[in-house]
Order: C-alpha cells, then sequence, then structure tokens
C-alpha cells in the first residue's frame, strides 16, 4: 500500500478519530421543518462544531491540566453534527453514499439486527422507544466535562435554530443524556461491571502509538475517500470526503438479571468459591474480568495489574486455538471474540483481512446505577445501558456484518473454519431473529461442549437507534449550510 495522504484534521469532525473528552454527553435527536430557513441557521452553527484538530489539543491541554495536578476539570463542551439518510433527501441531498444500511434506515432493517418486535399486515415493528419510529432527519450531539457545560452549549444551538419557538427550522424529537458512571472504581465501565473501550483499531496516518495487538487500519475504513486495501470499493462522491457513518444504538441493560444469572450458573472447578465460580462464568462471556484483563492471557484469575497496562492487556490473538478446536482459554462465542476475532480469521490458515470490519466505538454509558431494591429483587425497575455510537466508512461491512453475521450466528467461528456445530450466540449482544432458544458452549473449561440456555429476554435490549452521516467541515458550509 501506498503511503496515505495526510489527514486534514482541521476538516474531519472530532469525535470520529479522537473522541470527544467527555463526562457527560446528551445527543439531540431532530427533524428539519423549515429547509430554507434551517440553511441560513446551520451556516451559523457549523463554526461551534469541533474539528479533530481542537479535540487532538483540547486533550493535551487536559493532560497538562493533570500532570500539574490541579483541581477540577478544565470547562468544555464539544459538539457533532450527523444526518440520516431521510434527514439528506429532505435537504435535497441525493447522492448514492454507496451503504444500503444507511439508505435503507436502521428502523426498518431492525428485523435483521434480531431486535425483539411484532410483525402485522407484513409489517415488522420493533419494541423500540415510541420517538425513535419517528423520521429522524439529524442528530448534534455535545458532549463535556459536565452537565452544565453541556446544556449551556445545547442551549445556545436550540435557540440558534429556534426550537420550540416562532422561525424555527428544526423540531426535537428526543433528547437522551449519557454520563460515565459515578466513582473511581467505575470509571470507563459499562453497566455490566466490565471495561469498555479496549479494542478500538488504531488509525494510520492520526495515531502515533500502536499498542500490542492493537490493529493499526488504514484510514479509509474509517473515512470515505480514503484509502483501503480494498481497490472495488466505490468513491463517495466528493463532498462525503472525510466524512464517515455513525451508528446510533440505544441499549438498555437487565444489570440485576444478568448479575443472578450469574450467581444461579457458576462454574464449578476446583478451588473456585461459588462466587468466584460466578465472576469466571462472566468473564467467560464477555472474553474479559470485569478489570479488562483479558481471559486469553489469564484465564482462570483476574490480573488487575495487567488490565492496567496498554502494553499487554489487548496483547493476545486467540492463536491456533480455533485449528485445535480449544476452548479452555477463550470460548468461541465470548462476545469479544464474536466482535473481533482476531487470528480466528486473520491468522494461518485462513488469512482473511478483516480491516474492513473494524468500527471505532465511542459510546457512554446512562441511568442510574442499580438500587438496593433491584439488587434483593433481582429485577430492572430503572432505565440503564449503553448510547452505543460507533464510526465506519461502511455500516454494511462493519456494525451491520458484525451484529448479523457474527454476534447472532450460532456457527460463527466454527463455520469460518469449515467446521460443524455451534459455538452459540454471543450471550451479550446476540439476538435471535424472531425470538426462541439461545444457547452458548464452551463457558466451563473442563467441559466446553457443554451449552447454557440464555433466558429468553436478551440481557442488552435495543430501544432504538438510526445509522448517520458525519460530513466533514467543509461539506457542512458548502453543502448543508446556506452560501453567505
Amino acid at each position: 500500500m501506498s503511503t496515505p495522504a495526510p489527514l486534514d484534521l482541521n476538516n474531519i469532525q472530532g469525535d470520529i478519530l479522537a473522541g470527544l473528552p467527555k463526562k457527560t454527553e446528551t445527543y439531540f435527536f431532530f427533524q428539519v421543518s423549515d429547509v430554507n430557513r434551517f440553511r441560513g441557521q446551520f451556516a451559523k452553527f457549523v463554526p461551534s462544531v469541533t474539528t479533530t484538530a481542537q479535540v487532538v489539543a483540547g486533550r493535551q491541554a487536559i493532560q497538562e491540566h493533570k500532570s500539574q495536578n490541579k483541581e477540577g476539570l478544565i470547562p468544555m463542551a464539544a459538539v457533532a453534527v450527523a444526518f440520516s439518510n431521510a434527514g439528506l433527501i429532505k435537504l435535497g441531498i441525493t447522492d448514492d453514499l454507496n451503504d444500503a444500511a444507511f439508505t435503507e434506515g436502521q428502523l426498518k432493517g431492525a428485523e435483521n439486527l434480531g431486535d425483539p418486535g411484532k410483525t402485522t399486515n407484513g409489517v415488522f415493528s420493533p419494541d423500540w422507544e415510541p420517538e425513535f419510529k419517528k423520521e429522524i432527519h439529524g442528530v448534534i450531539y455535545v458532549a463535556g466535562d459536565s452537565i452544565l457545560s453541556v446544556d449551556k452549549k445545547l442551549i445556545e444551538i436550540k435557540l440558534l435554530f429556534g426550537v420550540g419557538l416562532p422561525g424555527h427550522s428544526i423540531t426535537e424529537i428526543t433528547s437522551i443524556r449519557g454520563d460515565v458512571r459515578p466513582g473511581k472504581e467505575n470509571s470507563a465501565h459499562e453497566h455490566f461491571g466490565f471495561l469498555d473501550g479496549i479494542s478500538n483499531p488504531a488509525v494510520e496516518g492520526f495515531d502515533k502509538t500502536t499498542f500490542p495487538g492493537q490493529d493499526a487500519i488504514a484510514p479509509g475504513f474509517m473515512l470515505l475517500g480514503h484509502e483501503t486495501n480494498n481497490s472495488s470499493k466505490p468513491q463517495p462522491p466528493s463532498w462525503a470526503v472525510d466524512g464517515s457513518f455513525l451508528t446510533f444504538r440505544y441499549l438498555f441493560q437487565l444489570v440485576p438479571e444478568f448479575d443472578d444469572f450469574l450467581e444461579q450458573n457458576p462454574i464449578i472447578l476446583p478451588g473456585l468459591s461459588r462466587k468466584e465460580g460466578s465472576e469466571l462464568l462472566g468473564a467467560r462471556l464477555v472474553g474479559r474480568w470485569k478489570s479488562g484483563a483479558p481471559i486469553d492471557i489469564t484465564p482462570l484469575k483476574d490480573d488487575p495489574v495487567l488490565a492496567a497496562d496498554p502494553q499487554r492487556n489487548n496483547d493476545f490473538k486467540f492463536e491456533n486455538e480455533l485449528n485445535n478446536n480449544d476452548q479452555s482459554r477463550c470460548p468461541f462465542a465470548a462476545h469479544v471474540r464474536k466482535t473481533y476475532p482476531r487470528d480466528d480469521l486473520e491468522g494461518p490458515p485462513r488469512n482473511f483481512d478483516i480491516d474492513n470490519r473494524r468500527i471505532m466505538r465511542r459510546g457512554i454509558q446512562f441511568g442510574p446505577e442499580v438500587t438496593l431494591i433491584e439488587k434483593a429483587e433481582k429485577k430492572t425497575h430503572h432505565g440503564r445501558g449503553l448510547l452505543f455510537a460507533c464510526y465506519s466508512s461502511s455500516i454494511v461491512d462493519g456494525f451491520q456484518f458484525i451484529q448479523q453475521s457474527w454476534a447472532n450466528t450460532p456457527e460463527f467461528p466454527l463455520n469460518a473454519a469449515g467446521k460443524s456445530g455451534q459455538a452459540g450466540f454471543d450471550a451479550i449482544i446476540g439476538q435471535k431473529k424472531g425470538g426462541g432458544v439461545r444457547t452458548v458452549n464452551g463457558t466451563n473449561p473442563s467441559d466446553p461442549t457443554t451449552n447454557i440456555t440464555l433466558p429468553n429476554e436478551t440481557f442488552v435490549v435495543p430501544k432504538g437507534g438510526e445509522y448517520f452521516f458525519v460530513p466533514s467541515i467543509a461539506a457542512l458550509k458548502t453543502k448543508f449550510a446556506a452560501a453567505a
């Protein structure tokens, strides 16, 4: 591959490559109600959109602030904006972005993702929140150090577009806030308690450091119009260069039910208490201990020191395990393996290139901590979960493929090796189209062929979502905003 062209960090929205710094984040979903007025107001909005260069500078300022042991957080509010296919059409933008999932929209494609729902008169309707069944044209999301900083910026944006006032150009569909979980022990951990976001790839030409076990991928797998190792990938319209697709999923987590399942099904091994057996089952369903330590390196005991070491906590490949039918270290159906199978596909004898399956995850948690009543009753009473967000240059090749062909396919990864049998569903996000029994095997390292039947209701329940396109700064100015 030739040396990729330098990335224009002043033209790429900041969340894609660098990730907006955040302790809290609000997603504001909207419909465009007056196109001409919107374009005029949007021209005034564009300067507030945060670039990658600004995020890099902001993260450097945060590091300097920490190194000087200064108290508190730097006040910060970073802004991003994206449009659905329906939103592009509303604005009169009809160029083909060559992604069938984006064109169809997530609501129409929810059945094939496996989302629960009902079919009436041949039409499938997912069990989503009603707001996400409406046509959504776009989303503005603001991330920052505090609710005060984010709300202040969001109020300014709403006033600019006249939301709720005469002369408005957009109508609010819904707003959802996510927050990093409180406490040092919970920070960066999702609500089931597992450290999240460890396995994001590095992007060539942007990330200066690649840690052991971390994929370095061409920028074209995250940004449209850039080089990849797939010469057949169609070229986007010129205005879409430096843009990326955003997948948003509103995912609720049934934490008390998940914890109860682990407690009721501990792995029985010599020397393990029942509690330790339950913790081991959770680790083997996820593929990591709650600390983030990978079970492929430390299969029977958590190692927080390893988990905290970026030189070691991602340095594993599942090397030759699939070839040898070996699930003693990590089950084939573990969540981290289903969503990023590493040498199950990339190693010999298959040697597949799965760079086009990589996504950049930028989610944040939402909802309160589990209450004492919920723990006692082992039942969820309050909504909590993950505002899942990821970027890629193809939804079809990235998020949609991972969900449908890997997480939801019990034969994977065995079928990739030409072997018969079922590894089972991804117990965390795997869904069975139309519902029914879901099983997973390989959880007990001493008896990997035994199946565990998962509860009828998934532990992660999708309640909405949409696919969006995140344009470059130049495109926002020339394609979306009215000329000055």
